[in-house]
């Protein structure tokens, strides 16, 4: 075990807990994201008010899965994920680490609000019993739901994403605790989350070639947590 294990396992009572549950929510959160991939790849999401509301009827489950509510709880195993890595490099730099999971919180809540899931099979209930009359309202109601998705809320959580992994980089390159190669993977994650999914096609090659990098980091930093959590 060496010094710097022993002060971040030590050093401020026993914090193996945080350390144990960032290793897990980031090793979860790789296996979320093939869960997600799988899902979508076997039934495409659908994007319009009309398709949304007639799936939410059909099958509330793929409804909600249509509309990214396994990424909900992904974030959140990526916040645990921040705070794992922020007690292990809190002797490196206090301040970069609060500043890091400070953005992080502000990042995953941003997303929460964004994500209109909920709304939506509350919506699609309610536009099942309503009568002809009245479901026009209900449809703009669902458009606009749609359209604030991937608006002001949304972005901010991909350029906080950005920047909390560009502060990562700079911190894991002075650690000796993780492996090198963890900092240039976060880094290069952080660089693809600087074109967010809304931006057209580019954005969605952007979205789906950032799963990579972060995938990769989240297995080193997660399994290197672990360690840390077993001394």
């Amino acid at each position: 075990m060496s010094s710097t294990d022993a002060v971040i396992t030590a050093a401020w009572g026993d914090l193996r807990g945080l350390l144990r549950g960032g290793g897990w929510g980031a090793l979860t959160s790789v296996a979320l994201i093939v869960v997600q991939v799988v899902v979508f790849t076997i039934w495409p999401p659908v994007h319009t008010v009309a398709e949304v509301f007639a799936l939410m009827v059909q099958n509330p489950v793929l409804g909600l899965l249509s509309l990214d509510v396994v990424y909900i709880a992904n974030n959140l195993l990526v916040w645990l994920f921040y705070l794992g890595l922020g007690t292990a490099l809190f002797p490196v730099s206090r301040s970069a680490v609060v500043l890091a999971v400070g953005l992080g919180t502000l990042q995953m809540a941003a997303y929460m609000a964004s994500n209109p899931a909920a709304e939506m099979w509350t919506l699609a209930r309610a536009h099942a019993a309503a009568a002809p009359a009245g479901r026009a309202a209900l449809e703009a109601a669902g458009e606009a739901l749609l359209t604030s998705w991937k608006g002001t809320a949304f972005l901010t959580y991909y350029f906080l994403g950005a920047a909390v992994l560009f502060i990562f980089f700079w911190i894991l390159r002075r650690s000796a605790t993780f492996p090198p190669s963890a900092a240039w993977w976060a880094l290069a994650s952080g660089i693809l989350m600087l074109v967010p999914s809304p931006f057209g096609t580019v954005g969605l090659v952007f979205a789906l070639a950032s799963l990579l990098p972060w995938s990769v980091f989240c297995i080193l930093g997660g399994r290197r947590l672990l360690q840390l959590a077993s001394h």
